[in-house]
């Protein structure tokens, strides 16, 4: 057999431009150019993201499907875009437009930002303060923005915190048991507390007391009476409802160690009761042998007597002014009873839009507020719901009176007539700011610098201020009781105003205007002041742990 060579046949033609076309028209759909703008998302870390209270949290930002994004704008944002967490902008983070609660507290991770992924770290999460310091949770977004298309995705950042091992405290014998104390501080949000006896049944608090102190953070204390029938195990449980977990502590008490109902205990409660009877009764003779005895030494001499009692208290009527009722404090607690009472009126051109000052200029209220500025309101103050007075104080002692009413919440004092009436601020001396604040109906403070929680055995419903400029003091006196509430003693470094803000929309069931009052002459009564206002606040910072110095 002969082997032939096989060769190709070269006269049949390969169809190589088809071929070549849809080759081409392959490589065309997988190349990664420019895609229609519409088929570009941005996906977010998700609706919400739980962070803790002083850690960090990371926000992962990337595009969909992936593209390269290092020449892009990046914007991390809060509510709005214009509310700058972070930016990436020309290849290099921008911090100028960066908002002050951020700054220093932002790091981005952007290994894989050529593949459109970016990653966003914040530090030292913040949790909510009542409006008194910015707080980190909220919403929150990324922007993606090219040449040819913008997107963003938002979410929620939630914030909670997880408080100190409840301590569990004998607080003494009360209405037949024992009185038992709980406590726990560093919570958020508002942590639930419950007692338990030892089948597990919940045992009604005595008491329960909740404040937020300068970080933000909760402190709980709480107390219950455990009766004779409730021995054994009792526990205090208190829980964080955004975490679900709980922290519990049990203590357990012996029933020798309750009061009983044994006959001799009733018996030494029958005499203690019957004792003051006996001890009056015993009283009330030997002032009648006296009385009896001193009648047999003579009438005349009597008469002169009674007479000498009776005049003390006819001179002090003669003389009894405005300042008695501060007679009870400490004299250098208390204004000198030689001041003149000032008259301040309110300046409406400082008065934020949202408050409604009266016609005399004499009391401030809140009203509908009024978007938008108006050419010539350097003087008004923007975002504080405050007002200032017409007076000046660079010298002297001063002394007004305000009507506070009912309202839940207010601040009342003095701050520097030259304080930026543009943006937020914190409300203490550093910034200018004397001032003494109420919020949630009974939680009493003052800002100096931190919160200090102040506690008032009567509500007040007219608040005395006492400025001595020299001394560098500024008093406040609870005119209800006439009591001394908080004294700042600092050096005032320029001219001073009154400050008045009744705190805007309180939700209050009362809200009442705060009204500068002229001093009552003697012998008139004070506005609307109730003895049936008496009460005990819910909480007496006796604990250092709470954080409240």
């Amino acid at each position: 057999m002969v082997d032939f060579p096989v060769l190709p046949d070269f006269s049949q033609q390969v169809p190589l431009t088809n071929n070549l076309f849809l080759f081409t028209h392959l490589l065309l759909l997988l190349w990664p150019g420019e895609m229609n703008s519409e088929e570009v998302s941005v996906v977010g870390p998700g609706e919400s993201i739980l962070a803790l209270v002083g850690e960090e949290v990371e926000f992962s930002c990337h595009l969909s499907p992936y593209l390269d994004a290092e020449d892009m704008e990046i914007r991390w944002f809060r509510s709005q875009t214009s509310e700058v967490v972070h930016l990436y902008q020309g290849r290099q983070e921008l911090y100028s437009q960066q908002m002050v609660q951020f700054q220093n507290r932002t790091k981005l991770l952007k290994d894989d930002i050529m593949d459109g992924s970016v990653n966003l770290q914040l530090l030292g999460i913040i949790p909510h303060d009542e409006g008194l310091m910015p707080a980190d949770e909220g919403l929150y977004g990324c922007r993606f923005l090219s040449s040819n298309f913008s997107r963003e995705a938002v979410w929620e950042l939630e914030v909670a915190g997880m408080g100190s091992d409840p301590h569990i405290s004998l607080e003494g014998f009360k209405e037949g048991g024992i009185q038992l104390k709980c406590s726990s501080s560093g919570w958020y949000p508002k942590p639930q507390a419950q007692w338990k006896d030892h089948k597990g049944q919940c045992l009604p608090p005595k008491m329960e007391a909740i404040v937020q102190d300068a970080q933000g953070l909760f402190n709980l204390e709480t107390s219950v009476i455990v009766q004779g029938g409730a021995h054994s195990n009792v526990s205090c449980s208190i829980q964080n409802s955004l975490l679900i977990q709980k922290k519990e502590f049990t203590i357990q008490i012996a029933d020798a160690f309750l009061p009983g109902t044994s006959p001799w205990k009733r018996a030494f409660l029958g005499s203690l009761v019957g004792l003051p009877f006996l001890l009056a009764f015993l009283s009330t003779l030997a002032l009648y042998f006296f009385q009896k005895q001193r009648r047999s030494q003579g009438t005349g001499q009597g008469g002169a007597s009674r007479q000498a009692q009776a005049l003390p208290g006819a001179l002090g009527s003669e003389t009894e002014t405005r300042w008695r009722r501060f007679g009870t404090g400490r004299a250098q607690n208390r204004p000198p009873q030689t001041l003149n009472p000032l008259h301040v009126t309110l300046d409406p051109a400082s008065a934020h839009r949202s408050l409604e000052v009266s016609g005399d200029g004499k009391s401030v209220s809140s009203c509908t507020a009024v978007s938008g500025s108006v050419a010539g309101d350097q003087q008004r103050f923007s975002e504080q719901t405050c007002v200032l007075s017409c007076e000046r104080f660079s010298t002297g002692r001063h002394y007004w009176e305000v009507y506070v009413g009912r309202r839940s919440r207010w601040f009342l004092g003095v701050c520097l007539a030259a304080v930026p009436r543009l943006g937020p601020v914190r409300l203490s001396p550093a910034s200018g700011y004397w001032v003494m604040g109420l919020w949630n109906h009974c939680e009493y403070f003052v800002l100096d610098p931190h919160r200090i929680a102040l506690t008032l055995r009567v509500p007040p419903r007219r608040v005395g201020i006492f400025l001595d400029w020299e001394a560098g003091k500024l008093s406040f006196f609870n005119v209800s009781d006439g009591s001394h509430i908080f004294t700042f003693t600092d050096t005032f470094s320029g001219t001073l105003c009154a400050y008045f803000r009744p705190r805007a929309h309180d939700g209050g069931e009362h809200p009442d205007p705060l009204t500068i009052c002229p001093l009552p002459i003697r012998g008139t009564q004070d506005l609307e002041e109730d003895d049936r206002d008496t009460w005990l606040q819910p909480y007496e910072p006796t604990d250092p742990t709470l954080g409240l110095e």
